[in-house]
Order: structure tokens, then C-alpha cells, then sequence
């Protein structure tokens, strides 16, 4: 992708003239808020781009990490926030996840948001531990419709994208395997290395230094091609389910009632430390690629990403909590 070709897009769709709030913005800290645990793979993201975003400012990112509920429990507090641009949302595909999976959120996901700009995205990757007994998709597969309902799989959470993907897979492998749901990706993966659940679906960046020191077995990643990061590992189209195709992806959003101007500037503010080479090396290490869209076009992608999430919730025959 092209990066000076998009900031010129951005600069014209956004408006080159900014309010007074938008040339003074930010003058003090700005919190940023993560879902998950410290070490989940958002929080490890939302880490980069506020370091970068620091450094462009001269004012402190701060990363507060709140977790709960797949992430629902952050995304309720930015929702209450000031619509001010000192309260962020730093969110993963399990924004539009729970707004398919949970009836009573405490806020409404399109109403109480303003979407900002996506970040990056990136494949999971299928790992088990060594006790698991398994190396490849298809002896999983084999074993879990050999013992129905007695084999289990851990994520980060109901509604994240770590359950997501893993129901997509157990919908197309057709097995019977029970969800077993973390607080974050650190404790998903412990407990997998420790043979309490049998695996899970981390993202590549997170799972990479476990594989390589042997202390995860990687079976096979979710995206349509291979990683970068983990080439020797096969796609789950190549393992056995044709077409598999499934990634996450990250994004900031601000309070609804945010100014206009506002928006565009931290937009455009974004765009320009995804453009950066330091952390685009960055992002390629932890096994992503930058994914730059306005603010208009990631709002239709997020409402597309939910009403994705939908159907694929009812054919999982999940029932909303």
C-alpha cells in the first residue's frame, strides 16, 4: 500500500483548515483505553502506535488496560467518557463481535462511537500444547471427532476475535469441542502450554515466540495466504479446509460527539505514524500489516465487520448473553 498517496487523500477528505480545539489539541495526557490484558496482542499494538503517537504530540499516550467481557468492559467506560479526544478506544475485531453476542452492552456500539481509523490486521494461528497429543489440524480434527465434547479450546474471551475464529473453525471441521473463555491472551496461553485446554487461536504476533521455543505447536494459520512471520507453517486452507480465510484487524474510536475537526486531525495524525518506518517495522515483526482507512470508510467497514459477526454467530448457534 502506498502511504503518500493516503495522507493526501486523507488531508482533502478531512479538511486542511482545523478548529481552534484541533491546533491546541492534545494539551494534556490522553488515556487510551485496551480491553484486554497487558501482553494480549491489543495490548501489545495499542503500545506501539501510543508511543509513536507520544512522540508526535510531545504529550503522553497513556495505555489503560480494563479488562472484561471480551473488552465490552473498556469500550463501556470510553462510551461514558467526555467526547474531548482525551479518552480513546484501542479496540480489536471483538468490537463488532460483541455487538453481535451481547444483548445488554452498556452502550451501543455505532451510536456511542465515532470510528477514528483502523491500525493493522492480522491472522491467528491454531496452536496446542506439547502434552496435547496432536501435530497437525487433521489429527485434531481426527481426535475431536473421535471424543465429542471432551476436548476443549480456550480464547481471550467471549466475543473476541480468538473465539470468533475458533468457532468458524469448528463450524467447517464440524467437531463438537467445548469454549473454554480467558480474561486475555496471556492467560489462554499459559493454560494451553500447561495441557488445561487443548488450544486456541492466538494472533501470529502472540504466538510466534511460544512456537519458535517449542513450548506451542503451531498447526496452522487462519488468513487466505501464509504469514510472514511464521512461513513454515501451513495456512488452514493447506491443512485441510479449503477457502479458510479469517483475520483480525484493530482500530481507534473516540466518543460520540466528538468535533468534526477534531476527528480529522487525530485521523490524519494516525495515518502518519502508520506511514512511519519505525513502526511499520514494528508491526511487520509482530506479524501485521498496516490498514489505513478515513474515518468514513472504517465506520462502513465496521458496520459490514457486525453484520458479518451476526451471521456468523447464529450459525455457530451461539446464543447472545
Amino acid at each position: 500500500m502506498k502511504i503518500i498517496p493516503v495522507l493526501a487523500v486523507l488531508t482533502i477528505a478531512l479538511g486542511a483548515v482545523a478548529s481552534a480545539p484541533a491546533q491546541t489539541y492534545p494539551s494534556k495526557p490522553v488515556r487510551m483505553i485496551v480491553g484486554f490484558s497487558p501482553g494480549s496482542a491489543t495490548d501489545v499494538l495499542a503500545r506501539m502506535v501510543s508511543q509513536k503517537l507520544t512522540e508526535a504530540w510531545s504529550q503522553q499516550v497513556l495505555v489503560d488496560n480494563r479488562t472484561g467481557a471480551g473488552g465490552s468492559v473498556g469500550t463501556g467506560i470510553v462510551a461514558k467518557a467526555p467526547a474531548t479526544g482525551y479518552t480513546l478506544l484501542f479496540h480489536s475485531s471483538a468490537f463488532a463481535t460483541n455487538a453481535a453476542l451481547y444483548q445488554n452492552l452498556s452502550y451501543n456500539p455505532q451510536r456511542d462511537f465515532v470510528a477514528i481509523s483502523s491500525v493493522v490486521s492480522q491472522p491467528f494461528v491454531i496452536v496446542a500444547g506439547a502434552s496435547a497429543g496432536v501435530r497437525t489440524v487433521t489429527e485434531l480434527i481426527r481426535a475431536a471427532k473421535a471424543r465429542p465434547g471432551q476436548i476443549n479450546y480456550g480464547s481471550a474471551g467471549l466475543g473476541s476475535g480468538t473465539h470468533l475464529a475458533a468457532e468458524k473453525f469448528r463450524l467447517e471441521a464440524g467437531i463438537d469441542v467445548v469454549h473454554v473463555p480467558y480474561r486475555g491472551g496471556p492467560e489462554a496461553t499459559a493454560d494451553t502450554i500447561a495441557g488445561r485446554v487443548t488450544f486456541w487461536f492466538p494472533p501470529v504476533g502472540i504466538a510466534a515466540p511460544y512456537i519458535r521455543d517449542g513450548r506451542l505447536l503451531a498447526l496452522g494459520v487462519t488468513s487466505a495466504r501464509r504469514s510472514d512471520l511464521l512461513l513454515e507453517v501451513p495456512t488452514l486452507s493447506e491443512a485441510g479446509l479449503p477457502g479458510f480465510d479469517y483475520t483480525n484487524w484493530w482500530g481507534i474510536w473516540a466518543p460520540a460527539g466528538i468535533p468534526a475537526e477534531l476527528v480529522g486531525k487525530l485521523a490524519k495524525d494516525i495515518a502518519r505514524a502508520q506511514a512511519a518506518p519505525d513502526l511499520r517495522g514494528q508491526f511487520t515483526k509482530f506479524g501485521s500489516e498496516p490498514m489505513i482507512m478515513i474515518p468514513a470508510e472504517f465506520a462502513r467497514f465496521v458496520r459490514g465487520e457486525i453484520d458479518d459477526t451476526v451471521r456468523i454467530v447464529k450459525a455457530a448457534g451461539i446464543k447472545p448473553q
